[in-house]
C-alpha cells in the first residue's frame, strides 16, 4: 500500500485515494500461476478517517466495487471504490 493522499471535493465530501498491491499463486489450466495487480483505491466520506492512520507497507483489506475512471491523459483505468476497508496486521 502507498501513502493515502487526501482531498475535499466541492460539495465538501471527503475523498482518500491510495493504491494496494495484490500478490497471490492461482491455478489456470492446471497450473500454478503468480498473479499481480497494482490498483487504485478510492475512500470516500466516513472511511477516510480510518486511512488517515494507515501508512506505506501496513496491510489491507479493501472490500467494494470496481468502475472505470479516465487518468488525466484520457486512458482507462480501474479503480476499486471502498465499501469497507480493514487494517490487518
Amino acid at each position: 500500500m502507498k501513502k493515502p493522499s487526501f482531498s475535499t471535493s466541492p460539495a465538501g465530501i471527503e475523498h482518500c485515494q491510495f493504491s494496494i498491491d495484490h500478490r497471490s499463486m492461482q491455478q489456470e489450466a492446471g497450473l500454478n500461476r503468480q498473479a499481480f495487480v497494482r490498483i487504485q483505491v478510492v475512500a470516500t466520506g466516513e472511511l477516510t478517517h480510518i486511512t488517515r492512520e494507515f501508512i506505506a507497507r501496513d496491510v489491507v483489506k479493501v472490500t467494494g466495487f470496481i468502475n472505470r475512471h479516465e487518468s488525466r491523459n484520457g486512458n482507462p483505468i480501474l479503480v476499486l471504490h471502498a465499501s469497507q476497508i480493514e487494517k490487518i496486521n
